[in-house]
């Protein structure tokens, strides 16, 4: 009777480890998660920045060829 009871406190004892374990992977994912959320959200206001001013210089780049024309 004590080696099935001294058994299922092993199993335990295996269970919360690996709880343990499961719990500081989702915690290291998230914070992976957010930081990739982060790189993305920078790197898209880089280049609608990029777009914009690009937009600008197609703008003179054409008024000035209108006037060349006339």
């Amino acid at each position: 009777m004590s080696d099935i009871k001294q058994q299922i406190f092993q199993e335990l004892d295996s269970l919360e480890s690996l709880a343990l374990h499961l719990r500081a992977d989702a915690t290291c994912a998230s914070k992976q998660t957010d930081l990739e959320v982060a790189i993305l959200s920078k790197q898209v206001k880089t280049l609608r920045e990029k777009n914009e001013r690009a937009k600008d210089l197609i703008e003179k780049s054409v008024s000035i060829l209108e006037k060349l024309k006339k």
